[in-house]
């Protein structure tokens, strides 16, 4: 039997209080595993006790472990286990048993104390078959016994063990996530200051100014931006890097893995990674398998788990009209599914009897009676690099990786060309690049040259009436802009004066695209054959005719650097009058010593002319020479400008000139003047903003009455049944309106949430604008 205990409480007089105490008595009547013969259960019946826990000793029972851990227990009652519990906490006597119990309470059941999160609930609901409410985000009494009693079922060999490897045990930290937590280390950090603040000054009057420093704050952002270990440069080689950069995922920075440490297992490619994690693009040096990438149909959902879709499939019959179920790697565990190259007809009927599946990383073959979902398509399993590479089935999977990383080096050419074989996901890639502009509705070109795009919108009555935009769009096109790996962004206009477009179209070319497809090379004719030896191993033979007609020429922008400073023997000065240099070397110089645009520089030519003081020497011949001509000037002063780098040649397409701010009080009464005039223009601009919407929200609500206009707060702004006039219109503040059920109309009402929408953005555009 277990131990039976007889309880009963006493109640006796504090001698240093004078306070009536109560305190639980326990006698031992039976100590734990003592067979009961007719003696004990005398013992036991005289003592009153009402229940005895017997226990079966069988080592086949499951339960055989929670019997071993009683055996070993050293507490008699639940009051001594908490005592117990307590003195290996604290290492010392509970001061009375409420503190004892308080102790654990605080310890798993404290909202203060610790935070499942969404998703720790989740998991736990998940895993232990519990169906806890999400908004429990402590551990409940429940939830233990559900964990002791997985344990036991493991202990027995019952219950599977985790794959730490499986994509259901890892999500994605996005970067608002990561943000998130940021600013919480931020406020604490600012509270804590603020507190230290308000004790120091205690008795004094102080305002939220004088406890409050946003600095705190802004260096814990700037902090995670600027030197994160994922905080990165973009990768702008090209479109495709750029928006592969952006759906990359590292295992590696802070809470993650380490490089040296990361196993094997880790970095291997795992059944569930099927459409979510590209089983071939990642890098090929010590980061392999630590960094992924996207596939191309997956998403990351609300919780951070990796999520891929699926076309459901019942009774045999594929769902061809609705759209995909997206499954998370949790979710689609031991259900069958289809490859996506099975075919069907029409109706969605398989034309086989038996289908190509998998089934938790095994490929049966089943009737399409069993199978529960179908692939979306045949690239679900790759990132979109891999997705480029023609008939990818037929790749090794090693070189097809090198294939996927090296489409990213490919530097944007000066005359780009799609390719002829491609695989239908160029124009994709490059519309989702967001470097390309595409027409936003049908219309007009009016006017087009290498800087703009001018086109006029077919509109009808209704969209001029909820919108602020005129008919006629302008399109800057962006032109030799440098780009992070220092390429090329230049822009062509591909319509022509008079063209009609439509919603989509795309209306320019340039950084690695070709009417609007992706074009990260050229189409050339290859011939294998050797060729006198200079082919030989991985050496190649090009035609000299790729050289002549440019067909792999690149534009690449150099950034040149100069600080002017002040020395201890004087200011640094830039200048086009520099000492022991010719007159034709300093030509192109301008009147601050700077190379004007337009000039074609080679190695070694000036770009910026700075002459720098130096110390007294023991003049040479020549300087003597010198001096005794031009005077001291030429002896005080050394050459010290920039020069171009060896084997860099090109012209100069911009400079700029920054200086320190040195305000006096002339320019400060001149920049009180312009802040004045800005503020003035802001005004005007928001008020006739103002104007136009009210006019048009008069044509929309002409002869209908209020339905009961709120604020976003849902305080009435416009009671119900009352008449849309124009004053009552220009007192509402429509930053806080609610756009819906201002009339009866549904029609109306649609309207009007679009022109609010409309007028949203254009204050916000105007604030941006006044702001800058």
């Amino acid at each position: 039997a277990a131990r039976v205990l007889r309880s009963w409480t006493e109640d006796f007089v504090d001698e240093d209080t004078g306070e009536v105490v109560t305190i639980e008595r326990n006698e031992i009547i039976l100590e734990r595993d003592v067979e009961l013969d007719e003696d004990n259960i005398e013992m036991v019946l005289e003592s009153g006790v009402e229940n005895v826990i017997l226990q079966r000793e069988d080592i086949e029972e499951d339960y055989t472990i929670i019997y071993n851990t009683l055996q070993k227990d050293p507490t008699s009652s639940e009051m001594e286990a908490v005592n117990y519990i307590y003195r290996q906490l604290r290492g010392a006597e509970p001061p009375d048993d409420e503190t004892a119990r308080g102790i654990i309470d605080k310890l798993f059941f404290s909202d203060k104390r610790y935070n499942l999160g969404e998703v720790g609930r989740y998991k736990i609901n998940r895993k232990l078959g519990m169906d806890t409410s999400m908004d429990t985000l402590v551990l409940t009494k429940e939830d233990i016994i559900a964990i002791v009693k997985y344990l036991v079922r493991l202990i027995n060999q019952k219950a599977e063990l985790d794959d730490i490897d499986h994509l259901s045990n890892r999500r994605v930290r996005t970067v608002g996530e990561q943000l998130y937590a940021q600013f919480g280390v931020g406020l604490a950090r600012m509270a804590r200051t603020i507190r230290e603040r308000m004790n120091v000054r205690d008795n004094e009057v102080f305002t939220p100014i004088d406890l409050i420093n946003a600095r705190t704050l802004s260096s814990v952002i700037n902090s995670f931006f600027g030197t994160s270990q994922l905080s990165q440069f973009l990768d702008q080689t090209n479109p495709l890097s750029e928006i592969t950069h952006k759906r990359r995922i590292s295992a590696l920075g802070p809470g993650g893995l380490s490089r040296e440490r990361a196993g094997f297992e880790v970095r291997d490619v795992h059944y569930s990674h099927y459409g979510r994690l590209c089983t071939i693009e990642t890098p090929e040096g010590p980061n392999i398998g630590l960094i992924s990438t996207l596939c191309v149909h997956a998403k990351v959902n609300k919780m951070g788990f990796l999520e891929t879709p699926y076309r459901p499939v019942k009774e045999g019959v594929v769902d061809v009209k609705n759209p995909p179920q997206y499954l998370s790697a949790e979710a689609e565990d031991y259900k069958k599914i289809a490859q996506a190259n099975a075919p069907i007809d029409e109706k969605g009927h398989f034309l086989n009897d038996r289908i190509k599946a998998r089934e938790h990383g095994d490929f049966p073959v089943l009737p399409p009676e069993e199978l529960e979902f179908m692939d979306v398509a045949p690239n679900q399993i790759v990132g979109v690099s891999a997705s480029l590479i023609p008939f990818l089935e037929n790749d090794d999977a090693n070189r097809a990786l090198m294939g996927s990383n090296m489409q990213r080096q490919a530097v944007p050419l000066v005359r780009p060309s799609a390719p002829i074989v491609g695989t239908g996901l160029e124009g994709k890639v490059a519309r989702d690049s967001r470097m390309l502009i595409n027409a936003e509705g049908d219309g007009v070109v009016e006017y087009v040259d290498a800087t703009e795009i001018v086109i006029r919108y077919d509109r009808t009555e209704e969209e001029q009436l909820v919108s602020f935009e005129d008919n006629r769009k302008t399109y800057k096109l962006t032109k030799f802009l440098r780009t992070n790996q220092a390429t090329s962004v230049n822009l062509k206009p591909i319509v022509r004066k008079g063209q009609r477009v439509q919603k989509g179209q795309i209306l320019c070319d340039g950084y690695a695209t070709d009417k609007g497809e992706l074009a990260l090379g050229q189409n050339l004719k290859v011939a294998f054959m050797p060729w006198k030896g200079y082919n030989f191993e991985d050496a190649i033979v090009i035609s000299e005719r790729v050289v002549r007609e440019d067909i792999f020429t690149s534009v690449h922008i150099e950034n040149f650097e100069l600080d002017v400073r002040d020395t201890k023997l004087g200011e640094e000065e830039l200048t086009n009058d520099i000492p022991n240099v010719s007159e034709e070397a300093t030509k192109d110089l301008d009147e601050n010593g700077i190379i004007r645009i337009g000039a074609w520089v080679k190695e070694g030519d000036i770009l910026i002319g700075k002459i720098t003081p130096k110390g007294e020497t023991d003049p040479s011949p020549e300087e003597k020479l010198l001096r005794a001509i031009f005077g001291d000037k030429a002896g005080d002063v050394k050459d010290a400008s920039l020069k171009v780098s060896p084997s860099v040649e090109g012209v100069i397409i911009g400079k700029q000139l920054f200086a320190r701010a040195k305000k006096s009080n002339v320019q400060k009464t001149q920049e009180a003047e312009i802040l004045k005039k800005l503020d003035e223009q802001h005004a005007i601009a928001t008020n006739e903003l103002k104007i136009i919407l009210i006019d048009k929200l008069l044509t929309l609500v002409k002869g209908k009455k209020s339905m009961g206009v709120k604020s976003i707060y849902n305080e009435p702004l416009i009671p119900k049944g009352e008449k849309f006039t124009q004053e009552l219109l220009r007192t509402l503040d429509y930053s806080r309106v609610d756009y819906t059920k201002w009339t009866d109309d549904d029609k109306t009402n649609e309207l009007i949430a679009r022109l609010l929408h409309n007028y949203s953005i254009k204050l916000n555009e105007e604030i941006g604008r006044y702001k800058r």
